[in-house]
């Protein structure tokens, strides 16, 4: 009897989910935070030093400075600005959305001291002097823009003009000057000279016995008003120096988001489409729940009020594929139990109970590479694993959870029964209860494989690869990114196509030296250049205006000094050695230490293949790159669990490991039973990885290049890697505990047990 109610309760949650996307996703997408990569922006990242000898920088200085910082930062009008202390003497500052890059940059680091001297560099007042918010823009009898300033003291002001006026000229010039360093410069010396820190020096005749004094040095009304800001802001406790910095011009980022976002979608439906005509029902159940799993990402992200960056939506696109993973393990395992002859219900419980400790498992272990990855990432990097984190997070509630519940109700009302098509599964493949056919002896598409025999083949091919990788990498080493070789990246956007001799011209006139320029994008609109040396602030100021004015678009500039270079190198290898070890301790834990030690060895094996291709490719290796390597490591990890989950409970199923042989069937059927579901898996994540290529931003093209490879490499170490290295060292375990006497087998495929 077909219960009705829970079919009618299954359309109303759909009803309802969908209303609920359909209602606030728009509202959710449009309060989100975007980064600077994708709305355009400034980040800088300040190594703090003393302004003085003797100042100590400590928690105290740093708050002060980011306070002070902050003050400037409402200067220009930049909503939610980012401010983070790193370490014991770093501020990184962003500013997604600033408009001015030139102004947020100069105004950030500008101390904005402001003092009052003779023309022989005596100092007679300062900023000190100034009343809290004293200083306004305002207009001079003329109507030209100035800078009032109201002072604390009327009296020292009388003082001060006293001693000036009773001077002959030009000795009677009080002198102004902005962040004026003691020693360096003289109004003397540069009389008559535009300086960039020399304000006026008006002629003093007579005592002026009063609190407010007006500044007027040629300032446009702009000029004038961020003055003011600035002396109201107050003078930085310490100094700044930059040691790492990149910018990205709005256009720069809306093409981004637009270009990853149709990629997305494009990678998505196809996912959709082959999960409603390979899975059939639970397909649709899958589509329904994956609907959910990217709303309730989003959801939670917004809540978090989290930055979501360029990485971040890429993780939230391959997290699809992933995420469709525990889907496809799921199913595969019920079709397995309806083959066996089970009724669709009794089938529905074992599969959902087998497949949950390989979801887990691989789950799990996903995270422990992005929890490395977050906590040695940078801005960008750390957006890639919040997302990464929250995306496995959100498809084991929805794909174990979600899926099982919705499921379940069709499965529980018996709607479904005798209906094994629904799951893909034809009736002439099922076979009666009373055949006793198990999981050990259930046929495959792969019986013919022997996967186990062809280990030393494969050994010796991964071999070859990887020695002739190694002596790529020796003799053309990797083309390492700013990130890790420090230097200047500098990206130009324009209307028409690109030729490499006319952006090298544009850098000639400013008298830039780059050490190669590539051309990027679908019509060679885009260029990009790169720089041994770091350029300073004013260099880079000069730079965009200069090309912003030839191509019509802010071009994107990154620097990083040598010491953030080797830092970030340092780092990197630091987050896959410690992804390694996490990973070793908990598959021993929850396997044993011979699966660990292979599937880590596997791991390795796949992140090394990774850096040789880059290598012989001479694509550069950055940051986004580390973030591909660790979500591989992940991911291989993911699909090598699966095995080795099927191994451990097929082992169960043998009792006892007898043979060498019985180590080679019971791995050989591992391999050929969860085959189907590596493939299909990969095949999802790839379908994403492939679309991020094609149509996504050339921003992260290099990193969805590496995760394309990653990919491949992984799923082949999965299988043929893996399983052959578990192999050689049980049989080496078990000969040395006298369970066999033999390693050697000429039992043939035909040999085994056959339905």
């Amino acid at each position: 009897m077909v219960k009705r109610s829970r079919i009618i309760a299954f359309v109303l949650i759909v009803l309802l989910l969908g209303g609920a996307i359909g209602g606030t996703t728009q509202n959710i997408l449009k309060h989100i935070n975007l980064g600077l990569d994708l709305q355009g922006g400034f980040e800088v990242l300040y190594q703090v030093q003393p302004a003085k000898k003797g100042q100590k920088i400590d928690k105290t200085v740093l708050a002060s400075t980011a306070e002070a910082l902050d003050k400037r930062i409402n200067v220009l009008g930049v909503s939610e600005p980012s401010i983070q202390i790193e370490g014991n003497n770093r501020i990184r500052v962003q500013l997604a959305g600033v408009k001015d890059q030139n102004q947020a940059r100069q105004i950030l680091s500008t101390q904005a001291n402001l003092t009052f001297r003779d023309v022989n560099d005596k100092l007679m007042m300062d900023g000190s002097d100034l009343k809290q918010g004293g200083a306004k823009q305002t207009f001079d009898q003329d109507g030209k823009p100035s800078v009032t300033l109201t002072l604390k003291s009327a009296a020292k002001f009388a003082k001060v003009t006293k001693e000036i006026s009773s001077k002959p000229y030009p000795n009677n010039l009080l002198v102004i000057w902005l962040d004026f360093q003691e020693g360096k410069d003289s109004f003397k010396k540069e009389a008559g000279k535009k300086h960039p820190k020399y304000l006026s020096a008006p002629t003093v005749n007579q005592v002026f016995n009063q609190n407010t004094v007006s500044i007027v040095g040629n300032f446009t009304t702009k000029e004038a008003q961020t003055l003011a800001s600035l002396l109201n802001a107050g003078s930085l406790p310490v100094k700044l120096k930059e040691i790492y910095s990149t910018s990205v011009g709005a256009k720069f980022g809306q093409q981004a988001l637009h270009d990853t976002i149709f990629a997305g979608i494009i990678g998505i439906a196809i996912i959709y489409l082959f999960m409603l005509v390979y899975y059939r029902f639970p397909g649709f159940i899958a589509i329904v729940t994956l609907s959910v799993y990217i709303y309730l990402v989003l959801l939670v992200f917004h809540w978090m009020n989290a930055v979501l960056t360029l990485p971040g939506i890429a993780a939230l696109i391959l997290g699809v594929g992933m995420a469709v993973d525990a889907n496809i393990i799921t199913y595969e395992r019920i079709k397995e139990e309806i083959k066996l002859g089970k009724s669709i219900k009794a089938a529905f419980q074992a599969g959902e109970k087998h497949a949950f400790t390989a979801i887990l498992d691989s789950n799990l272990n996903t995270i422990i590479a992005a929890a490395v990855l977050f906590y040695f990432g940078t801005s960008s990097v750390k957006g890639f694993a919040t997302m990464l984190i929250l995306s496995v997070f959100m498809s084991f509630l929805t794909a174990v959870y979600g899926s099982r519940f919705l499921l379940g109700l069709w499965v529980k009302s018996g709607f479904l029964k005798n209906k094994p098509g629904w799951f893909g599964v034809h009736k002439f493949r099922i076979h009666k209860m009373e055949e006793n056919v198990d999981t050990l002896s259930l046929p495959t598409r792969f019986d013919r494989f022997d996967f186990v025999k062809m280990r030393k083949m494969f050994f010796a091919f991964s071999g070859i690869l990887l020695a002739i990788g190694l002596a790529v990498l020796v003799i053309f080493r990797l083309n390492l990114a700013i990130d890790f070789s420090s230097g200047t990246r500098i990206e130009v956007m324009a209307k028409s196509p690109l030729t490499t001799e006319q952006v090298k011209r544009s850098f000639d006139k400013l008298h830039i030296q780059t050490d190669d320029i590539t051309l990027e994008g679908k019509n060679n609109e885009m260029a990009a250049a790169r720089l041994k040396g770091v350029l300073s602030k004013n260099e880079i100021a000069d730079l965009k205006t200069a090309l912003k004015n030839e191509y019509g678009t802010e071009p994107n500039v990154s620097t990083v000094s040598p010491t953030i270079g080797r830092e970030l190198a340092k780092n990197a290898i630091k987050a896959v050695l410690i992804a390694s070890i996490g990973m070793i301790l908990y598959l021993t834990f929850r396997f044993e230490l011979f699966m660990a030690l292979a599937a880590v060895i596997a791991m390795l094996h796949d992140a090394f293949f990774m850096v040789a291709v880059f290598s012989i490719t001479r694509l550069e290796v950055d940051l986004n790159f580390i973030a591909a390597v660790l979500t591989i490591v992940g991911y291989s990890i993911h699909d090598t669990i699966v095995t080795f989950d099927r191994i451990r409970e097929n082992m169960r199923l043998k009792k006892r490991l007898k043979t060498f042989q019985d180590i080679v069937d019971v791995v050989n059927i591992s391999i050929r039973q969860t085959l189907t579901r590596s493939l299909n898996t990969v095949l999802m994540v790839l379908i994403t990885v492939v679309s991020l290529l094609i149509f996504g931003s050339p921003a992260i093209r290099n990193f969805s290049f590496a995760l394309l490879i990653g990919l491949l490499v992984g799923v082949y170490s999965s299988v043929f890697i893996a399983s052959g290295l578990w192999v050689v060292f049980k049989g080496r375990e078990l000969k040395k505990k006298g369970v066999i006497k033999t390693v050697k087998t000429k039992r043939k495929i035909s040999d085994q047990p056959q339905v």
